[in-house]
């Protein structure tokens, strides 16, 4: 059994130690990715591997809508043995251990380190350049250490995460929409109802945009991460020109605006308007109608303004902008050879 799509980045192609044990519809995995024998490959599953390695050991576990990715330009993805992700969750420019298990929606960001024999709990998220030290649950945002956890529990509540494997509803198929050419969409998106997308606009691996009432509008050279999920249940989802949005972001019926960054894993709610020119950490969420003002770093849990947008960052979020322009246009002839 092989993933539902598999492509090379700068000529090199994922390397197998064995047939995995399942892929799901819609799992994805890119350029220089090696996975180890006995890997188990969730729906919707993303690894991606454009710039940087990705290694997995052996028995891998990789929960639905899950996604591990590197950072481009710096930082590569190395997981150990006998590593389970649940549903939902993301593993970003970091190392991880062996014997390690991460719960459903939590979220490890770029340098941090996760030793051997760690529990990351539901929902938690590993801020940047965090050491977990071996043998400990951890949990809370940002993650705290919180006890001691031995072998057998870390082995019960793997078997957990890999029996809800099947408590999954069923996707309806959805036609491709139609798009100009310089745009991007993943062959593994799902795209229904009224959508714009403006051009040099990316969308990637598993993604799903479900404009059930209102529609989604997607500014130009915006660029949508693997897995993030925009539905609208009211007015719609507008989205500003030369925006990123993460990895497995969800969010319906809010406004977006220009040059912005929403972090990997945040949860934006209905009603929320994020101005031009703000930067949102990953793993926060907004509470229903919040404004977040320019000019401003928001993060937590609801988000508040951790600081000042300054040069620095504006340059990193224009160049994220600038990186996904060309990666799309990449993807684009990639897919197209791959048929």
């Amino acid at each position: 059994m092989t993933p539902d799509l598999i492509l090379p980045y700068a000529g090199v192609l994922p390397v197998f130690a064995s047939r995995p044990v399942w892929c799901g519809r819609g799992s994805t995995v890119i350029g220089t990715a090696t996975l180890g024998a006995q890997a188990w490959l969730g729906d919707d599953s993303v690894i991606r591997s454009d710039g940087q390695p990705v290694s997995a050991g052996d028995r891998f576990w990789l929960g639905h809508r899950s996604t591990v990715h590197i950072a481009t330009e710096s930082l590569p993805t190395r997981i150990g043995d006998r590593v389970t992700v649940g549903r939902n969750a993301v593993v970003h420019a970091c190392t991880v251990g062996s014997d390690v298990v991460i719960e459903d929606d939590a979220i490890i960001l770029d340098g941090a380190v996760v030793e051997d024999r760690v529990l990351i709990e539901a929902g938690a998220t590993i801020f940047p350049r965090s050491r977990l030290e071996a043998g400990h649950a951890y949990g809370g945002n940002p993650a705290k250490r919180l006890r001691p956890v031995t072998i057998e529990e870390l082995n019960e509540r793997a078997e957990r995460l890999r029996e809800a494997a099947d408590e999954r509803p069923a996707v309806p198929d959805a036609a491709p929409p139609e798009v100009e050419e310089s745009v991007f969409v993943a062959r593994t998106a799902r795209l229904s109802g009224r959508i714009a997308l403006g051009a040099g606009a990316t969308v990637l691996f598993s993604c799903e945009l479900a404009a059930e009432v209102g529609p989604i509008v997607v500014g130009a050279d915006s660029n949508i991460q693997d897995n993030t999920v925009i539905r609208t249940r009211g007015e719609g989802v507008v989205i500003g020109r030369d925006t990123t949005i993460g990895h497995n972001v969800r969010m319906n019926d809010c406004r977006i605006g220009a040059r912005s960054l929403i972090g990997i894993g945040s949860v934006l709610a209905p009603g929320t308007v994020v101005a031009d020119d703000v930067m949102l950490a990953g793993g926060s969420t907004t509470d229903p109608g919040q404004l977040l003002e320019g000019g401003h770093l928001w993060g937590g849990r609801p988000a508040r303004i951790l600081g000042t947008l300054d040069a620095k960052k504006r340059g990193m979020m224009s160049h994220i902008v600038e990186g996904y322009c060309a990666l799309g246009r990449e993807y684009r002839v990639l897919q197209a050879e791959e048929g």
